[in-house]
């Protein structure tokens, strides 16, 4: 397992996505990757089927999954990025 904490503030930001690329390879060929940000650019190189987030309700936290947003996976479809639709606070329980 591979866990990194705030890629972003380690690396010049153009290239968090080439980052989020050497994960995505790392996972598919040694094992699971865990990466906690709140980086938009770094989620803009994402698929939203790696993307989950925690949301707390009443005391106990909850798993969500990008993909099982039918409103992101439709707007991913038609072209925008997933950190602009994180920055824009479409992403289910975050507030910003």
């Amino acid at each position: 397992m591979l866990a990194g904490e705030e890629p972003k503030n380690q690396f010049y930001l153009e290239l968090l996505v080439e980052l989020v690329e050497e994960f995505r390879n790392y996972a598919r060929h040694s094992g699971q990757v865990f990466a906690s940000t709140h980086s938009s650019d770094f989620l803009n190189g994402a698929q939203l089927d790696e993307i989950y987030w925690l949301v707390k309700e009443r005391g106990f936290a909850t798993i969500r999954r990008a993909a099982g947003s039918g409103l992101l996976k439709n707007l991913c479809a038609e072209g925008d990025l997933p950190g602009a639709l994180w920055k824009q606070g479409l992403f289910d329980g975050v507030g910003l």
